[in-house]
């Protein structure tokens, strides 16, 4: 056996051997909670003078609590894409920085097609994680300057107009491409949405497209009655509204019922609305729940 292949074994053993899942009864006498949540993903899940704080914070807290265990937070940088972010943190782990698994993760697309995706030799893309509690209707949203840009009634009216939008974001491939890229011209792109609001503070853009939470909290945070959100359809746009919700291992779907059992209740009685509504977000509740 080579050196190099010794290594690689070496280095796969440890992962193994530190990224396992957790069942139910190990998580109960564990007294903890694991929760993979989105870093820096303001109004979601952020720290805020080194304090978390966010809806999906606030949410995970209470899951936790509702179960009698303490809240253990794992932090999440976004990887490449989905499949990517629930290998890292659900069901293998980090090949290069190796850790704990997650229990659980929040703000995973609660999705059909998602769930049953196949790869090209036809498997399942998505066999080991499980998709479930959605707690939350999500869509796109534009805000404007109406000193700059007085209504926004169809997106033809922003042609003279600059946007703002996140580099290789949703809205900046829409916005590209619509209406054979009459819009192309005026998009202005930013490292982060926070960013592109900026850029609508300091009049660099006249508008910025983003998801709803983001702006709306974005928003809330700049009390700028002259920055207004935008009333307009997204025509020859793919899916505009989407649901999220959780995903954990296949093998733990008696810690997805008692979770969704919880979710259901505070969507029933009202506190998830009040929850995002503290953080100045519009709440949307499910389809099941329209």
């Amino acid at each position: 056996m080579s050196r190099l292949l010794l290594l690689c074994l070496l280095v796969l053993g440890l992962n193994t051997a530190q990224a396992q899942v957790r069942d139910f009864d190990t998580m109960v006498a564990s007294g903890v909670l694991r929760v993979a949540l989105y870093d820096d993903f303001a109004p979601y899940s952020f720290r805020q003078q080194g304090q978390p704080r966010g809806v999906d914070y606030e949410l995970a807290r209470q899951l936790a609590e509702g179960l009698g265990l303490e809240l253990q937070v794992i932090w999440a940088p976004p990887g490449e894409n989905l499949d990517a972010d629930l290998r890292d943190y659900i069901w293998r782990g980090r090949l290069t920085q190796p850790g704990e698994l997650a229990d659980v993760m929040l703000r995973v697309p609660y999705d059909r097609d998602f769930a049953y995706k196949r790869n090209e030799l036809g498997e399942l893309v998505n066999e080991l994680v499980v998709l479930f509690g959605p707690y939350q209707r999500e869509r796109w949203q534009l805000a404007f300057d109406r000193r700059r840009l007085p209504a926004l009634p169809s997106l033809a009216v922003l042609r003279q107009h600059p946007i703002g939008v996140e580099v290789d974001g949703v809205p900046s491939f829409y916005l590209s491409l619509f209406m054979q890229g009459m819009l192309r011209q005026q998009l202005r792109h930013y490292p982060s949405v926070a960013a592109a609001f900026a850029g609508l503070q300091g009049a660099e853009v006249d508008a910025v497209m983003a998801m709803r939470g983001e702006v709306d909290w974005l928003l809330q945070q700049a009390a700028d009655p002259n920055l207004v959100l935008a009333d307009n359809a997204y025509p020859e746009m793919g899916r505009q509204i989407w649901e999220i919700g959780m995903a954990v291992h296949e093998s733990n779907r008696q810690l997805a019922y008692a979770l969704e059992e919880q979710v259901d209740a505070m969507i029933l009685d009202g506190s998830l609305q009040r929850l995002y509504a503290r953080y100045g977000l519009r709440f949307e509740k499910p389809e099941q729940y329209q």
